[in-house]
């Protein structure tokens, strides 16, 4: 999803959307007034390669091959823009896969050990699509092949898609307070056919304070996934951190649903919504969008370490050498939006009037870029 510097119309109305949960109480008092400083030895990335092709200003997933990286933007209106773009490792563009037909919002890449790539055409910010889809892409193909499917309860703004054990789609929501839904098609997909997706379980974020362009709303989010290359760990992205989670016995809905993720901190990434492992499983790769930077900025892909696979493990902050060229939670049964956490609907007198101190104060903050 597009999020520009400026407050566009779009932009005010999310904002105020916002300012609305934030006085039903749909989120927190005690999340909503933490300041957003930066994690405690927090590190920036380490640039890898910088993207700049200008038809790839709004990427939006990648993944890493053997030879490079592989990209998609955002859903853009550009027709030259929607294709899966092949980069070397040097981030130059060496060749373009186009659709077949034009894709709604595609937010994210998986890819799968036989080298075929899955492009999640999930998004959906005004949560009003009948259908989501996925674009399957076989090693060697000229274009890819569109699997249509549907929630079962009520349309879903996603952002991250993962693989499961035995290669099928797995689609992560995007979630707003901390709390993110997993669905999984619910039988084998088939071009000609739109299976029911099944709400497999909820997954907790932990809570920090990492520094990002959105605050708190940064980091409540999930906005990419990937798989490392041996299929024993998996990654979810925020806005502003990287959740790791083992899978020692390949059930990727059991890890994210009761596992306990180890932390990486991506502070200030300017618009971060893509994330994948190198091929070598060390490192967490990362770019961001370039759309509505400042003049000239261009997207840079980032080299975070990896964490160590232990549930006690803390979260690596050494650098490296720049490269070269949960229980289940039904989703239909909530209560308070897809946040999946209830707070109280009622609150004291003092309460009220700092939450609507506060609701003053973004708005100020935000009417006053424009």
């Amino acid at each position: 999803m597009r999020v520009r510097g400026r407050l566009t119309w779009g932009r005010r109305a999310r904002a105020g959307v916002v300012l609305t949960a934030l006085l039903a109480g749909v989120l927190p008092p005690a999340v909503t007034l933490v300041p957003g400083a930066a994690t405690a030895g927090a590190a920036a990335g380490t640039p890898v390669c910088q993207v700049r092709d200008d038809r790839l200003r709004e990427i939006s997933g990648m993944v890493a091959t053997d030879d490079g990286y592989v990209v998609i933007n955002d859903g853009a209106d550009d027709e030259a823009r929607r294709r899966i773009f092949f980069l070397d490792q040097r981030c130059a563009v060496v060749r373009t896969v186009s659709f077949p037909s034009r894709p709604r919002d595609t937010e994210d890449l998986a890819i799968g050990p036989d080298g075929t790539l899955w492009v999640a055409d999930i998004g959906d910010n005004d949560r009003s699509r009948l259908t989501v889809g996925v674009w399957r892409l076989a090693p060697g193909a000229e274009k890819p092949v569109l699997h249509r499917m549907t929630y079962p309860d009520r349309p879903h703004d996603a952002e991250a898609l993962l693989l499961d054990a035995s290669g099928q789609p797995l689609i992560v929501t995007k979630g707003g307070s901390g709390s993110v839904f997993l669905y999984g098609p619910a039988t084998a997909l088939r071009p000609d056919a739109t299976p029911m997706l099944t709400a497999l379980g909820t997954v907790t974020l932990p809570t920090t304070t990492t520094s990002n362009p959105f605050s708190f709303l940064g980091r409540g989010v999930i906005t990419g996934a990937a798989s490392a290359p041996d299929g024993r760990r998996v990654v979810l992205r925020s806005y502003a951190d990287a959740f790791e989670y083992d899978v020692p016995d390949g059930d990727v809905v059991r890890a994210l649903t009761t596992g306990t993720p180890r932390v990486t901190p991506l502070p200030d990434e300017p618009q971060g919504e893509s994330i994948t492992y190198s091929r070598d499983g060390r490192s967490l790769l990362t770019v961001s969008e370039s759309a509505g930077q400042p003049a000239g900025a261009r997207s840079t892909i980032l080299r975070y370490p990896a964490t160590a696979t232990s549930a006690t493990a803390v979260p690596s902050t050494e650098s490296v050498d720049p490269v070269t060229p949960t229980a289940f939670s039904p989703a239909a049964g909530e209560v308070g939006g897809e946040g999946g956490r209830t707070w109280p609907l009622v609150f004291g007198a003092g309460t009220l009037l700092v939450l609507l101190g506060l609701a003053g104060l973004l708005w100020w903050r935000h009417t006053a870029r424009r």
